[in-house]
């Protein structure tokens, strides 16, 4: 009685002092996602697509127009992100392919608030696509109301 008593009082020490050291550097359940995680879950289909207007010296004027119409009210003014939406001008957008970025506007996130975009014809959402990536990206650290596009 005795020797399972002294072994089942040190499993029970040993468990206390391993199981922290077990759990370090692994994110709890309740540890958030990256809100940027969608953009890896593009098809390879789409994020091979290039934006056909890339070279289009007109398309991220056009592509201004249609953020500040569609937006800009929950990305924010100059796109750094609010309350309601992330920044698009974070390094996971601004390296992501276009077609990554398409996939997102044609599909949204509608789960996280993102409206489906595929009513909007495709050149548009290739202007709005030129527009962001013109914007470029701004350090996570930059104070959201000292940024400029």
């Amino acid at each position: 009685m005795k020797i399972s008593v002294i072994v089942g009082f040190g499993a029970l020490l040993l468990s206390c002092w391993c199981f922290p050291c077990a759990a370090q550097g692994k994110p709890g359940k309740t540890e958030p996602a990256s809100v940027y995680g969608e953009l890896e879950k593009a098809p390879a289909k789409y994020r091979a697509r290039a934006n056909p207007l890339a070279n289009d010296k007109d398309a991220a004027a056009a592509g201004k127009v249609l953020f500040e119409e569609h937006c800009a009210e929950c990305h924010g003014e100059n796109a750094l992100g609010t309350k309601k939406a992330p920044s698009l001008r974070a390094q996971e957008v601004q390296t992501a392919p276009p077609g990554t970025l398409f996939w997102v506007l044609t599909n949204g996130i509608v789960r996280k608030g993102m409206p489906v975009w595929s009513k909007l014809p495709e050149p548009q959402r290739w202007q709005l696509i030129s527009f962001i990536k013109s914007l470029g990206p701004v350090d996570s650290t930059a104070n959201k109301t000292d940024a400029k596009p």
